[in-house]
């Protein structure tokens, strides 16, 4: 158990640290926005949700990478490692420039679509904010799938330099943009600095990675691009794990973005709440998110060793951890959360609204663990099949179907609406937790061919 400790650890903090500043970029950004305008905030919260529904779709790319990676490290193959890090990178560039190409076409007709009933002022910043985020997409694509690959091969410590490096870009960036300094003749951008200042951050970060990766790590090292040619074997490797990844994420993402219509419905002050509501969530949920991706190496990297008991063994203390982990910090956030708002916004109808969110959220944490680190262990294995069809039961048939009939029906609100995600974690927790009690979740792991 302490060697299963100190490789937790030794993964887990700089992921930790990382995530903190992972969670910083979007909750800076809130933050700031929502001294601007409840309006700006809850345009922010409407697209970071359509945001996170496309990213998806390349963000499956990152877990099938990570995992192919760490199974070709457990089994000591390191050139194919190398070579599924330039594979992966390159289908990551092709894929999120189609997806970038296809919204910027068609984002008009979404946001009226999804968002019809916001007040136009809202629209308005939410297409505007658009514009801007839909030209980061392939720099989000490749630092992603990037930092999963150093992650595969147990680089916890360099996605965790880089990010914090942006977001120090990032937060001085959007202060000056954002609400302009007087004595230099900075004008004031608003929504508008709060974008251009994660887009720069979101560049530079993909430079340096990519530095990385072509410079070489200890395990990985990119050499050329040119002439590049498909491997079709790990091509297939990839997206036969990173699909039904993407798939789950855009069954997840989808539903969260029905539950925003909802929301909608409700008025700019329950948009404000949620969005807000949803950045505290980030910063409490860092040790789980952390944990999560820790796991997905770990049990890799021990699937990958044919050590399927090491394997199990490790995911159910990680799950502990975990939940001693949020429990905790669930608990010192209760007494805080209305404060934590005010630092958000002044107006008190929202601030009274988000502490309810947050202090149900802190309750709610401890069957967090169980469905999101759980799920994260088992696309370690690559079973992502399963979480998948998981992912559908939860979100559609209990986070959709609760959160509308105690939200809508029952007149509860946001709150109602919150309470419908809490019981998709719980029944997606028990389902998890039947499946690592058999066999079948070691069943897809790549072969050393």
């Amino acid at each position: 158990m302490m060697l299963i400790r100190k490789n937790v650890l030794k993964l887990a903090i700089p992921i930790m640290v990382e995530q903190t500043f992972v969670m910083l970029l979007g909750v800076c950004n809130t933050m700031m926005a929502g001294h601007i305008s409840e309006e700006a905030v809850s345009a922010i919260g409407m697209v970071d949700s359509i945001n996170n529904l496309f990213i998806s779709f390349f963000a499956a790319l990152s877990v099938g990478a990570t995992v192919v990676v760490a199974q070709q490290i457990g089994q000591e193959e390191v050139k194919k490692a190398n070579e599924t890090a330039k594979q992966a990178i390159v289908s990551g560039i092709i894929v999120s420039t189609i997806i970038t190409l296809f919204l910027w076409i068609f984002r008009v007709p979404v946001i009226n679509f999804l968002y019809g009933s916001a007040e136009e002022l809202v629209k308005s910043n939410a297409k505007f904010y658009l514009e801007f985020t839909l030209f980061t997409y392939p720099f989000i694509a490749i630092e992603q799938i990037a930092n999963g690959i150093l992650r595969g091969c147990g680089d916890t410590k360099t996605p965790m330099y880089i990010t914090m490096f942006m977001n120090v870009i990032n937060i001085i960036l959007g202060y000056i943009l954002i609400y302009g300094i007087g004595i230099l003749n900075i004008p004031s951008f608003g929504i508008m600095g709060a974008s251009l200042a994660i887009a720069i951050a979101r560049v530079i970060g993909t430079i340096i990675i990519s530095f990385v990766l072509f410079r070489g790590s200890k395990i990985i090292q990119i050499k050329r691009f040119i002439p590049f040619t498909f491997n079709i074997k790990i091509q297939k490797d990839i997206f036969n794990i990173g699909i039904p990844a993407g798939m789950e994420q855009v069954i997840f993402n989808a539903g969260k973005l029905i539950v925003q219509v909802f929301i909608v419905t409700m008025g700019t002050a329950s948009i404000a709440s949620n969005a807000i509501g949803m950045s505290i969530a980030q910063i409490i949920n860092v040790p789980g998110n952390a944990l999560g991706l820790a796991a997905t190496t770990l049990v890799g990297q021990y699937v990958g060793r044919n050590d399927i008991k090491g394997a199990k063994s490790t995911l159910i203390y990680l799950v502990k951890f975990a939940t001693v982990c949020l429990v905790s910090v669930g608990l010192l956030f209760i007494p805080i959360a209305g404060w934590l708002a005010s630092l958000y916004t002044k107006d008190s109808q929202v601030i009274n609204l988000t502490s309810k969110l947050i202090i149900s959220n802190s309750i709610a944490l401890t069957v967090w663990p169980i469905s999101f680190v759980l799920s994260a262990g088992l696309k370690g294995a690559g079973d992502t099949r399963y979480t998948m069809m998981t992912a559908f039961i939860g979100m559609w048939v209990f986070r959709i179907a609760v959160g509308y009939f105690v939200g809508i029906v029952c007149k509860v609100g946001v709150l109602g609406v919150w309470i419908g995600m809490y019981s998709d974690w719980a029944i997606r927790g028990v389902m998890y937790c039947f499946r690592l009690n058999g066999e079948k979740w070691i069943e897809h792991r790549i072969s050393s061919d």
